[in-house]
C-alpha cells in the first residue's frame, strides 16, 4: 500500500494519482499543505513540494518526475502494451520530452499560478503570502493556457495520444495539469475541438473518476469539470 503526501489541486499530485489508477496499485492519500512547511514533511522531502510518495520497505521517493521513474522501472515492465513509458528509446525521449513540458513548462506558466492565486491563497496565512488574488498574475497565466491548449490541439490532430499511438505519462501529465485549472473554469475548451476531444477521452477514463469526484468548500467547479460530454 502505498501513501501518497499530496494537496488535492497539486497538478503533479493529481498526475501521480492517475499514473497509479493506470496501473490499478493501491493509495491511501494524505493531504499536506506546502506552504505550512511542517516539520515532518520537511524531514520526507527538504524542498517542501508535493507530491512525496512512501511505502515499507523504501525511502520516501519525492517529486512527480521521479515518483513516476519509479512506478516505471518496478511496475512497467510486467504491463506489456499498458506501460505508461514505453520501451524504446526514441518513444522514451519523446515521451520524457513532453512530460516534462507539462510538469514544467506549463506548471511554471498557468497551472501554478492559477492554482496557487485562486484556492492555495485562500488558505494561507497572510506571512506565507496569502490574501487575495493578483489580477496581473491571473492574467498572464490565463493568457499562457491558451498556447499550450493550442500545442495540446496541434499534437491531438497529428497523432493518436499525444506522445503516439497509446497512453503514456505525457497524456497524464497534460491531463492533470488542464484538470486543477478546468476546475476553476479557466481552460478556453471552445477554441480548440482537437484539445477539448482528446481530453474528453482520458478524463473519461476510470483513473480519473477521484480527481472528479474532489470538491473545494466556497469554490464550486465549473461546468465543463465533472461533464464527460463538455
Amino acid at each position: 500500500m502505498f501513501t501518497l503526501l499530496h494537496h488535492p489541486f497539486c497538478p503533479h499530485s493529481r498526475f501521480i494519482r492517475l499514473v497509479l489508477g493506470e496501473y490499478g496499485l493501491d493509495l491511501q492519500l494524505a493531504e499536506e499543505r506546502p506552504w505550512e512547511r511542517r516539520e515532518d514533511f520537511l524531514v520526507l522531502n527538504p524542498a517542501g513540494t508535493t507530491p512525496v510518495l512512501t511505502a515499507e520497505h523504501i525511502p520516501p521517493i519525492p517529486h512527480a518526475s521521479i515518483i513516476s521513474e519509479y512506478i516505471d522501472e518496478t511496475y512497467g515492465p510486467s504491463r506489456g502494451e499498458r506501460r505508461l513509458l514505453p520501451e524504446t528509446m526514441q518513444e522514451r525521449i519523446e515521451v520524457r520530452r513532453l512530460t516534462a513540458w507539462f510538469n514544467e513548462k506549463f506548471f511554471e506558466e498557468a497551472s501554478n499560478p492559477l492554482v496557487t492565486e485562486r484556492i492555495y491563497k485562500r488558505f494561507m496565512s497572510e506571512a506565507n503570502g496569502g490574501g487575495p488574488p493578483e489580477a496581473e498574475v491571473l492574467r498572464a497565466a490565463k493568457a499562457n493556457v491558451r498556447y499550450h491548449l493550442a500545442y495540446i490541439g496541434w499534437l491531438a490532430r497529428t497523432r493518436n495520444f499525444l506522445a503516439g499511438d497509446r497512453l503514456t505519462y505525457a497524456d497524464l501529465a497534460a491531463a492533470a495539469h488542464l484538470s486543477a485549472i478546468d476546475y476553476l473554469g479557466d481552460v478556453p475548451w471552445n477554441e480548440d475541438d482537437a484539445a477539448k476531444a482528446w481530453y474528453a477521452r482520458v478524463k473519461s477514463r476510470p483513473s480519473f473518476r477521484p480527481l472528479l469526484s474532489e470538491w473545494l468548500a466556497g469554490v464550486p467547479a465549473s461546468r465543463t469539470y465533472v461533464d464527460l460530454d463538455f
